[in-house]
């Protein structure tokens, strides 16, 4: 399996490249050179897998068994920053920065990461927005020398290996809700995805390319970039980032929209390298029809106000006693709005992509009590240490002159 750029003016790489950098060296993202097509018959027999064994197979068709063998695999869910600094913690050979955005997050989502004082975790609080604290991010991705000389990798969804896991979520969803999978054709699921910066969407569109049968809905905030593109065509920046309760969505450039226009186009790499082109230099271009016409059939979106959310949240507790976070609430909303249209519809599942318990201000928004483990209500009480990010620094120097600082021989780290 190869990996080429969306922008097809890199080297292909494998598995091993793509998943050790971050962006592509001429600023795309990395794509699968060929889709594996499912027949019926392999997600008959996927549909009996627990999750863990359903995305070994998944990663198999993707990783070549020479890199990582079909029983050396593990794979997690959770807050990017968070997760990643708990799954590489005091490692010898690893250092890990993470870039929050400084009063972006929940103040517990905040203590998840900046309380962990192992030597080899370096936070950073940026005093900007998710989209701000990217740039840096992508400009040091951009000299492949020093990614090179580094040995730099993202862990966030510009980076493939996590879109593949994410293409898991969709398959489980699906075998979970299908009527039957003894018809011909299988009978189609609606998936709704709650997303941002549009990782989890894109892993939704392959599966889709691959021969799942879902229909998916992408369900955003009042941050509509997504969802104006959907439905207009329209690709273009608000004139900022809007605050909501669902703060990880607060998102105004959706990177892994690249991958979808990229897919939907059928592999156009100069089509897709124009439109990114100009989006990065104007901040706004139209989909072409052809393109619009295709993202149409692919995904229905919906946008949803903070007070949808709240709403959300207290009609799922009274009815279920189930107590959702905001982003889940955001696709659990257009949930609310089908049923109540009490119109036939396809078996419908919302992706839920975090704990409430992390987000108690959007809890008590919505007239609830929050349920706060003990050990989240500890983290109040621990030491925490973040060096920060002020506007006016030059945050790509600083992040280059951190990632020199700790490859040092002396440190032992790679």
């Amino acid at each position: 399996m190869w990996y080429v750029s969306t922008r097809g003016m890199a080297p292909r790489v494998d598995f091993e490249g793509a998943l050790f950098s971050g962006y592509a060296p001429d600023g795309g993202l990395f794509m699968p050179e060929e889709l594996p097509q499912l027949d019926i018959e392999t997600l008959r027999q996927w549909s009996a897998l627990s999750y863990p064994s359903l995305v070994k197979e998944l990663c198999t068709l993707f990783i070549g068994p020479e890199l990582i063998p079909r029983d050396v695999l593990n794979g997690t869910s959770g807050d990017t920053g968070s997760a990643a600094i708990e799954s590489v913690q005091g490692a010898k050979n690893i250092d890990i920065i993470v870039l929050l955005p400084q009063g972006h997050c929940t103040k517990i989502q905040e203590l998840q990461m900046t309380t962990v004082l192992s030597e080899n975790v370096h936070v950073f609080g940026v005093e900007g927005n998710s989209d701000e604290l990217d740039e840096p991010i992508k400009a040091v991705f951009a000299d492949v020398a020093f990614v090179k000389k580094h040995n730099l990798m993202s862990l966030n969804s510009i980076n493939w290996s996590r879109v593949l896991v994410q293409m898991a979520h969709h398959f489980f969803a699906y075998f979970h809700c299908a009527s039957s999978l003894d018809t011909h054709p299988l009978p189609p699921v609606e998936v709704v995805v709650p997303t941002g910066a549009a990782g989890n969407l894109a892993a939704g569109c392959i599966a889709q390319k691959m021969g799942l049968p879902i229909r998916l809905v992408v369900a955003v905030n009042r941050n509509d970039i997504i969802h104006r593109t959907v439905q207009r065509g329209d690709f273009s920046l608000s004139e900022a980032v809007e605050p909501t309760l669902a703060s990880a969505m607060d998102i105004q450039v959706p990177y892994n929209m690249e991958r979808i226009f990229w897919l939907l186009s059928g592999s156009d790499s100069q089509g897709t390298r124009a439109l990114m082109e100009q989006f990065e230099r104007t901040q706004s271009t139209s989909l072409p029809k052809e393109l619009h016409s295709k993202l149409l059939g692919a995904v229905t979106s919906e946008s949803v106000s903070d007070e949808a959310i709240t709403r959300t949240m207290g009609r799922c507790w009274e009815e279920n006693r189930y107590l959702l976070c905001p982003h889940s609430a955001v696709a659990v909303s257009y949930h609310y709005r089908q049923t109540d249209r009490q119109q036939p519809s396809l078996p419908r599942c919302c992706l839920a992509p975090a704990s409430a318990a992390k987000f108690p201000e959007a809890v008590l928004a919505a007239g609830l009590t929050p349920e706060t483990p003990a050990e989240i209500l500890a983290l109040e009480f621990k030491e925490t240490r973040c060096t920060p990010m002020r506007k006016g620094d030059d945050w790509t120097l600083m992040l280059r002159n951190t990632i020199e600082g700790l490859s040092w021989p002396q440190r032992g780290h790679s």
